[in-house]
């Protein structure tokens, strides 16, 4: 079993994703998204092509591009954090 210092060492594809999430609930850059998750646009680039594939953050064209957490995305941020604090107990 992996212990919580373990966790730490490397974030997994969730636990990024978690963090987009997060930033992106009321709204972010991707330049906000970069600094705020540890990333770099690169890697952004897939991830928010994955999430709005999925349904969990929808991007605004208009002008600037804004990123926002969906309600599909608020409930896979609170199930995944609520998944998180029973294993780490």
């Amino acid at each position: 079993m992996l212990s919580k210092s373990s966790l730490s060492q490397r974030r997994s594809s969730l636990e990024i994703i978690a963090e987009i999430l997060r930033i992106a609930r009321r709204g972010a850059r991707k330049t906000q998204i970069v600094y705020g998750a540890n990333l770099n646009f690169k890697m952004l680039k897939e991830y928010l092509r994955k999430l709005e594939e999925a349904g969990l953050i929808t991007v605004s064209k208009e002008g600037v591009e804004i990123i926002r957490t969906t309600s599909k995305g608020s409930e896979f941020l609170q199930q995944f954090y609520g998944l998180k604090e029973i294993y780490l107990k």
